[in-house]
């Protein structure tokens, strides 16, 4: 028992004995951070910063990438409350206002996901090396979609999403650099230029609206 013990604590130390079996999670309500976005067929790339408020159902995106070898710079603000995203142009000061088709799907483990494993990324010599994290999947039967999003252990940060369905083929989504809460709450406010734009006739989903 006393080796069994042992045993155990270094593998505490190292990450690799986890107390309990991982439980679904949620993702702090107010998160900033960036995240690398892109297609199966790799005619999409992107890297955006985000700034991400779960009680107000808000989302604000700069985004630089590529679409069919030509180069973008989006700044995207999702209202899902009220149902609106904006393309938001500071420099000419106007916006683009569309109807969202979607509704606001929070940064969270669902209570319909299985376990598909916990791992350690990196280095598991020691401590400092590596990074606990579990891996959920599931399906979105209301589109006949699938996932498989990684979160970590401890504070259920987004790490990965795999997610798939008939329209939009396979997505891959990393995401890094994040920290609780948001810096500057005016940034998930419409400026004062966009209210006033009139709402176009297509309607957009997160997805459709980032690409």
């Amino acid at each position: 028992m006393k080796t069994l013990l042992a045993l155990c604590s270094v593998l505490l130390l190292t990450g690799r004995c986890s107390a309990q079996t991982p439980q679904k999670c949620q993702t702090p309500r107010l998160l900033s951070g960036s995240m690398s976005l892109s297609t199966q067929d790799g005619q999409v790339w992107a890297v955006a910063k985000y700034i991400y408020d779960a009680l107000g159902q808000r989302i604000r995106l700069w985004e630089t990438g590529h679409v069919q070898n030509k180069s973008l710079y989006v700044d995207l603000l999702f209202l899902f409350k009220k149902g609106v995203v904006y393309t938001i142009d500071d420099r000419n000061q106007t916006c683009q206002k569309n109807p969202l088709s979607d509704q606001f799907h929070p940064f969270h483990i669902p209570h319909n996901a299985s376990l598909q494993s916990q791992v350690i990324l990196g280095g598991s010599s020691s401590r400092k090396e590596g990074l606990l994290v579990n891996t959920w999947k599931g399906d979105v039967p209301e589109i006949g979609g699938k996932y498989l999003a990684t979160v970590t252990e401890f504070g259920c940060f987004p790490v990965s999403m795999l997610y798939y369905s008939a329209r939009t083929g396979w997505i891959a989504t990393t995401y890094f650099n994040a920290v609780k809460g948001i810096g500057d709450p005016e940034q998930l406010n419409p400026p004062p230029f966009c209210p006033a734009a009139e709402t176009e006739d297509q309607k957009l989903d997160f997805f459709s609206a980032f690409f």
